[in-house]
């Protein structure tokens, strides 16, 4: 690989890491804010589940890396598309870490897409770079994420709660969280690390090393690594607010939105389509809290990542084309 293509790996690696620590939050929030397991041992769980899952499925199944690599047309010169990239991954580091400063759980998923096509537009002056057929399997994951969590998370915390009468019952449902939550963390893993995995193979590809891919087998094991150790660094800023000031869950409503955010995500994945693992699992947390009682969800926060999660496509894009567009008046 070139130095430019070393730099744009190292950058997504980046990239990879954060994603990491600010996603982590939102797959083991559920179990850590019922109290089922220690934060300490959630993030073990999560961590080692999350490199389970990014392995397995970039293994098995890479259509989520496939629509990635598809989303803007970033391949005119191999100086100038390393640059690119360069700059689409840098625009989510700042955005990602602004999100974490701020204790707010945005899509780093949304910001890389974002930031892609804005990147792409300003490499080649045009929206014509954008493939709208890889768009159209983001806004359906969208759908998943958003609206199928929801209902998931709605019915499963419904069905849990028929079983839902003693604290015995109570206590099964926090054993229980140990699994789901190791579930969540391994769908999170599954769906997230393809999305480096195609920025690192773009990188390859304008590089001259399309062919060899499989030759360089540790492109398959470096973003699942930094995602993992990204996770084992916790999050706890995060967790305080979606488990403890957006909603107050028993075990029961806990289980059920690891279970629905697990099942969405498992959907999503196999069909190629990259979504928000936090749109994903605070859509189910939101439809366990409201099962059994709809006053249990503190609308204003709620409000408030949601705001922040409209945001994110403009700013994002936005941010990718100035970035994209500096960066090759300095290079040019």
């Amino acid at each position: 690989m070139s130095f430019s293509a070393i730099i744009t790996v190292l950058i997504t690696l980046a990239v990879s890491f954060v994603n990491g620590m600010t996603d982590a939050p939102n797959a083991i929030v559920s179990c850590v804010s019922t109290g089922a397991v220690s934060l300490k041992k959630a993030v073990v769980i999560a961590s080692v589940s999350d490199f389970t899952g990014s392995l397995i499925f970039g293994v098995f199944n890479r259509r989520v890396a496939e629509t990635v690599i598809d989303i803007a047309s970033i391949d005119i010169g191999g100086r100038e598309a390393l640059a690119t990239l360069s700059s689409a991954m840098f625009c989510v580091v700042l955005w990602a870490a602004s999100a974490w400063f701020f204790g707010i759980p945005t899509s780093e998923s949304h910001a890389l897409i974002s930031a892609l096509a804005g990147a792409g537009v300003a490499l080649n002056g045009s929206f014509g770079s954008i493939n709208l057929s890889a768009w159209s399997k983001i806004f359906s994951g969208l759908f998943v994420s958003v609206f199928v969590g929801f209902a998931a998370g709605y019915v499963i915390s419904k069905l849990t709660t028929i079983f839902f009468i003693n604290e015995k019952i109570n206590r099964f449902y926090g054993r229980c969280q140990v699994v789901s939550g190791a579930l969540m963390s391994f769908m999170h893993g599954a769906q997230d690390s393809q999305k480096f995995t195609g920025i690192v193979l773009l990188a390859a590809s304008v590089s001259g090393l399309w062919e060899d891919t499989e030759k360089y087998w540790w492109i398959y094991i470096l973003c699942p690594l930094f995602i993992a150790a990204g996770t084992a660094t916790g999050g706890e800023r995060i967790i305080k607010t979606v488990g403890s000031n957006m909603i107050k869950m028993n075990n029961a409503q806990g289980f059920s939105s690891d279970i629905a955010g697990a099942l969405c995500l498992l959907i999503s994945t196999l069909m190629g389509m990259p979504v928000s693992t936090t749109h994903t699992k605070i859509s189910a947390v939101m439809g366990a809290g409201v099962a059994n009682n709809v006053k249990s969800l503190d609308k204003k926060i709620a409000g408030e990542m949601i705001g922040a999660w409209l945001v994110t496509f403009p700013c994002c894009g936005f941010l990718g084309w100035l970035l994209t567009k500096m960066i090759l008046s300095f290079i040019s």
